[in-house]
């Protein structure tokens, strides 16, 4: 039995001894992939506000915006699952010149086109509707985890790139990769440009936004053993 624990501890031993000099003589970088897209859906984060006297009828005003905007949005033909409520308020608004109170009321709501060669004609007739506001518009990827899965790839031959560079001028080779982690990943939005757009234009050829290309990135950090020529 003392043999047997002997032995087993010796195995260790040599493993922890071939795994410290794996590091001691390893190579470690990180390597960067990008990935350019073009997005195929578009979010837009819309609001709908109203202020007055009453709180009720602000409400009341609110409440028939938001019911158009979305009979309007299913008559379009899109889906229930695109169509999502982020916050609804009633406010107490105090102004400080007159000392007087008015109540506002306003809802977020945020939809998703899964065409973005709609986005034109759904915002103006979102406008013509009623609603009033814009807070923002997000560019996504429907095949964003294949992206990724492309960008990591070249992530990894992008480290092992560098390694090789790093040590061809100490007279050594790359050998096998005995860590790997993965870093930051970067879904940065494309550049794009948002333009007034008025309910009463009849301009069915208005462009507003620029799409651009989305660029999906991933870092990832090897080490790599360094063997003599």
């Amino acid at each position: 039995m003392k043999k047997l624990i002997l032995l087993i501890a010796l195995t260790a031993g040599f493993g922890m001894m071939a795994q410290n000099n794996a590091n001691n003589q390893g190579i470690h970088v990180t390597g960067k992939g990008i990935v350019k897209v073009a997005p195929d859906k578009v979010t837009v984060r819309s609001q709908i506000e109203h202020e007055g006297q009453s709180a009720t009828s602000v409400k009341s005003q609110n409440d028939e915006v938001v019911d158009k905007v979305i009979k309007y949005l299913k008559s379009e033909g899109i889906a229930e699952k695109n169509i999502n409520t982020d916050y609804i308020n009633l406010n107490k608004r105090y102004n400080y010149n007159d000392k007087t109170y008015t109540y506002v009321a306003n809802q977020a709501i945020s939809i998703t086109l899964e065409n973005i060669s709609k986005y034109e004609e759904i915002m103006k007739g979102l406008l013509e509707n009623g609603l009033n506001g814009i807070n923002g518009v997000q560019f996504e990827s429907s095949d964003i985890e294949k992206h990724k899965a492309e960008a990591r790839t070249k992530a990894v031959l992008n480290a092992k790139e560098k390694a090789e560079a790093l040590a061809a001028p100490l007279n050594q080779q790359v050998g096998s990769a005995f860590m790997i982690s993965e870093g930051n990943n970067n879904n940065h939005q494309p550049v794009y440009r948002v333009m007034e757009m008025k309910a009463s234009d009849s301009s069915g050829n208005q462009e507003t936004i620029a799409p651009g290309e989305m660029e999906v990135s991933v870092e990832v950090n090897v080490a790599f053993i360094l063997l003599m020529e």
